[in-house]
């Protein structure tokens, strides 16, 4: 069976500079098994139909916050009230699971200084390695991982693919070489212009969790939702990692 892991990101991973509102990158992986994700594509495509009429709409967290680009619309609150109730079903209703890495990006330059490692490869270390205990306990020999991104630029493409390149080498603290190779796994870079609503599923579901992660206590429905999606094991959150 082939598993499609979308993975997407909220806020900067940079250190030279920290934002006091938002001193989160959160890298987020959404897992999906092949049968599943054609439910995933209807049910946010017919949000597009019902909303603008047509399935190129791209959604965008931050767009779709700000009111923004096609979705201006939202500024009509009963209309936008709509919107939100339709993507809290395609979130809640969908079959996949959840992955993400946050780093504190104030705390981790207290304790690492600015020039500690690239933050976007250790929140893409982890998620690789719980995404492989998932699917470790999926007995099927099989098994196929191919990780989705969305391009960024041709030097951090190119900087991310040498760090995939090195996790195959090499494995994880966590995981060998031969488990990462037993799940066939690649990695590939598409456009946010291809449309894939795999990748913008996971563009939804990165900022609630990030926000999460800045004010645990705050009310969150969001997250509430997202949650029950997170990768648990033994009754652990097992899915989601906060650094340092």
């Amino acid at each position: 069976m082939k598993y499609c892991l979308y993975m997407d990101e909220s806020g900067d991973h940079g250190l030279t500079q920290v934002d006091d509102r938002f001193p989160v990158f959160l890298l987020c992986g959404v897992l999906v098994q092949e049968n599943d994700y054609q439910a995933i594509r209807n049910s946010i495509n017919a949000v597009k139909l019902e909303f603008w009429n047509n399935i190129h709409v791209i959604f965008h967290s931050r767009d779709i916050r700000k009111c923004e680009k096609e979705f201006s619309v939202l500024f009509d609150l009963e209309k936008k009230q709509r919107f939100y109730e339709r993507i809290n079903d395609v979130v809640r209703e969908n079959n996949y699971t959840v992955f993400a890495s946050a780093i504190r990006k104030d705390k981790y330059i207290n304790r690492f200084g600015r020039l500690g490692n690239d933050v976007y490869e250790i929140a893409l270390s982890f998620i690789i390695e719980r995404t492989i205990f998932f699917l470790d306990d999926i007995r099927d020999d099989q098994k196929e991982l191919q990780i989705i991104i969305e391009k960024r630029g041709l030097k951090e493409d190119r900087e991310l693919h040498e760090h995939f390149q090195r996790l195959l080498a090499r494995g994880t603290g966590y995981i060998t070489p031969e488990r990462l190779k037993g799940c066939r796994l690649s990695i590939s870079f598409k456009s946010k212009r291809e449309n894939i609503n795999g990748l913008q599923l996971a563009d939804l579901i990165a900022y609630p969790i990030a926000r999460y992660v800045i004010e645990e206590h705050r009310p969150n429905l969001p997250y509430e939702l997202i949650r029950n999606k997170i990768y648990t094991k033994k009754g652990n959150l097992y899915g989601l990692k906060v650094y340092p």
